[in-house]
């Protein structure tokens, strides 16, 4: 039997009315209200976006958020998102800024890990986005941390969980890995018998659970911004997907990312309750088929 798994509350499970689609990116909860519900709730990691850093820093130093997790006995903390990473021009210009204020708070606040994601326009050059991954990662390392990059079914490369194995495989930089969220992995019919077979453990950084509906409602993005589902209530097989992530030795938090609409209108404690409970009912499913 496993031990209860450590729970980590992604960016968006804790952002209340805020969304990656906007119009609010940016969470109306302050950063110290949201650790501390986390807490109250038994979560051990937190997860804040780029416009939730830059906000926080606007009125206090970066290094009392590391104080405000350690006062509340939360260990992990995971930031996000590096975007356009690969691309050039007024896309990479904003990118860099953005990288810059990730990787200073990640070092002054202790990250562990920060997500990073693809291209969601164009395909890029399999040369010249392996290059700039690794020097992303590099640069990652130079600040005490690592990057766990995000494919997406929606984007226009690294599109799936192959192409995400075959980058960070290629690369081979202790800094750069990936993040396995299970809407990404399972929306696209992706095999999870994949992630076991041909995912080195060591490039495995991050895990995200949540579900969806058996059809997707609208475009892909949409369906996952808006209509995502407590883990283990929808078609996704969350504890057989435990299972495969499990087989890669992977031990470390767990992340429940929640983006739904309905998720964004509860009042946070519910909101966290329902998330846990939920992850945690599939863990426990996983660990009955195991025994």
């Amino acid at each position: 039997m496993n031990r209860e798994p450590r729970l980590l509350a992604t960016c968006w499970t804790t952002a209340g009315a805020a969304s990656p689609s906007g119009p609010l990116t940016r969470s109306p909860f302050t950063v110290a209200d949201r650790i501390a519900a986390a807490a109250a709730d038994g979560w051990s990691g937190f997860g804040l976006v780029h416009a939730d850093l830059v906000e926080f820093r606007r009125t206090r130093p970066l290094g009392e958020l590391r104080r405000l997790l350690d006062d509340h006995g939360v260990e992990h903390l995971e930031l996000e998102l590096i975007e356009d990473w690969g691309t050039d021009g007024e896309r990479r210009t904003a990118s860099d800024r953005v990288r810059r204020d990730v990787f200073d708070a990640a070092e002054a606040a202790g990250a562990a890990t920060v997500k990073v994601g693809p291209d969601t326009s164009a395909p890029a050059d399999p040369d010249r986005l392996a290059e700039s991954f690794a020097t992303l990662a590099a640069e990652a390392a130079e600040h005490g941390t690592r990057v766990a990059l995000e494919f997406l079914p929606f984007a226009g490369t690294l599109r799936d969980l192959r192409a995400g194995i075959d980058l960070v495989t290629r690369v081979g930089h202790p800094a750069g890995g990936l993040c396995l969220d299970v809407w990404h992995v399972a929306r696209p019919g992706t095999d999870y018998a994949l992630i076991a077979e041909s995912l080195p453990g060591e490039h495995l950084f991050a895990v995200e659970l949540d579900d969806a509906a058996a059809e997707p409602v609208g475009t892909l993005f949409e369906d996952t911004a808006q209509r995502r589902l407590l883990p283990g209530q929808g078609s996704f097989d969350v504890p057989a997907f435990i299972a495969a992530v499990r087989a890669t030795g992977f031990d470390g938090p767990w992340g429940v990312e929640m983006l739904s609409d309905r998720h964004r209108g509860l009042p946070l404690p519910q909101a966290l309750r329902e998330a846990r409970e939920a992850a945690l009912a599939c863990f426990a499913e996983a660990d009955h088929r195991a025994a």
